[in-house]
């Protein structure tokens, strides 16, 4: 499976998806950066193609909120070494959400979603590049760096979502 990036949504679910996007964007405009709010965006966009959508009840800022956690938990912004860097709890409090309401929207996302720890689809390039795990698979029973084998076995890790992209292509 291919990184999810794509922002296109039902037209059903539109409004939902331009009411959740203008708070995260506001968010991370205000407090992290372009990177989390390219991902937010996405990760709005594929929530609201799920069928049913979890969007479709509850508070949309509740969902926003959810949004930047699962991104920020995934990403390690909570790590002090991490650029930007924010705890969880200034995220749920520039939402205005509480620590059991963000904890528990991250969580259905995230199964919802299928999200992890390292999962290309949700992992920033800037994390991803500094990440050796990002890279390692195994491969005829070694474990392997991706970014040192041929292209073609990258662009098969690629296709299967193993990686996050081709590093030839972003040299």
């Amino acid at each position: 499976m291919k990184p999810a990036r794509s922002t296109s949504v039902p037209k059903a679910m539109q409004a939902t998806y331009d009411a959740v996007t203008a708070l995260t964007d506001a968010f991370c405009r205000d407090h992290l950066n372009e990177e989390y709010r390219d991902l937010a965006r996405a990760m709005a966009a594929a929530l609201c193609r799920k069928r049913p959508s979890p969007l479709a009840s509850g508070q949309l800022r509740t969902w926003a909120c959810g949004i930047v956690y699962l991104l920020g938990q995934i990403n390690f912004l909570s790590d002090r070494a991490s650029e930007p860097y924010m705890s969880m709890a200034n995220v749920r409090a520039g939402f205005g959400v509480g620590e059991s309401t963000a904890s528990g929207k991250a969580r259905v996302i995230a199964d919802a979603l299928h999200a992890h720890r390292f999962d290309p689809a949700w992992t920033l390039r800037s994390v991803a590049i500094q990440s050796p795990l990002m890279w390692m698979a195994e491969v005829n029973g070694l474990l392997v760096d991706l970014r040192d084998m041929p292209r073609e076995v990258q662009e098969v890790a690629y296709e299967k979502g193993l990686i996050p992209y081709i590093p030839a292509d972003r040299e």
